[in-house]
């Protein structure tokens, strides 16, 4: 590869770090004006019934759109870390991507916007009752809750883990980013596993890893764009 699309392509995996750090930023104002997401699918229908915007934002419907830009963070990574160990880099972003691809996959905020709007529109408690069955089933399954999702998070954080091993062992990122990256995925991993057997300490390790998701990707990020500047 040329350094001309080189440089684009770190471009770009800088420019995920940002919006991915505004992301964050957002998503930690939304639940903390608005609320997290509900507990209940009965609950679920009644916020997108009395603003559907406000729903839409406790339900994550920015994830929907943002989770896709990992891709290019993680390629524009692997690009950069791919001279160090090509094998262990291409591994890394692998997981990455398949991790994202059935994080995606699983229902979403758009499945219970459609029986939102049936369930406003029912006139029999029948229909309602089978609404909040349906609604049950999607609660139960979407990315949040889900197999596919719970599978997806641990291939996405072992790629990052990987990926923050490799930033160790070359002269590409420093120490501080590597150990941040070590911190910040690892917390996150053991956060995913630990919440399978016990929620409350998996909850209170990702209340440590989450903040650190705001150190991570403007450190990444810049170190991206730095790259890109060598290069041309």
């Amino acid at each position: 590869m040329t350094k001309a699309p080189q440089t684009k392509i770190h471009w770009m995996g800088g420019t995920a770090c940002f919006i991915l750090l505004a992301y964050s930023l957002l998503t930690i104002m939304i639940m903390t004006l608005m609320g997290g997401p509900p507990d209940t699918i009965e609950q679920v229908f009644a916020i997108l019934n009395e603003n559907r915007i406000s729903g839409l934002l406790r339900l994550d419907v920015l994830t929907v759109f943002v989770m896709p830009l990992y891709y290019l963070l993680f390629y524009s990574l692997y690009i950069a870390l791919k001279n160090s160990d090509q094998a262990l880099a291409a591994f890394s972003m692998i997981l990455a991507f398949a991790g994202v691809t059935l994080f995606l996959a699983t229902p979403s905020v758009f499945s219970y916007l459609h029986l939102s709007d049936k369930f406003a529109a029912a006139t029999t408690d029948f229909h309602r009752n089978q609404l909040i069955a349906a609604g049950e089933a999607i609660f139960a399954s979407d990315m949040w809750h889900g197999t596919g999702a719970k599978v997806g998070g641990l291939l996405l954080q072992t790629g990052a883990l990987l990926i923050s091993v490799l930033m160790l062992r070359s002269n590409i990122f420093n120490k501080t980013i590597a150990i941040t990256g070590l911190i910040t995925h690892g917390l996150d991993l053991v956060h995913i596993i630990i919440g399978f057997f016990l929620p409350s300490i998996g909850d209170m390790l990702m209340f440590i890893a989450g903040p650190m998701y705001l150190l991570w990707f403007p450190l990444v990020g810049l170190r991206l764009y730095k790259i890109r500047t060598a290069k041309d």
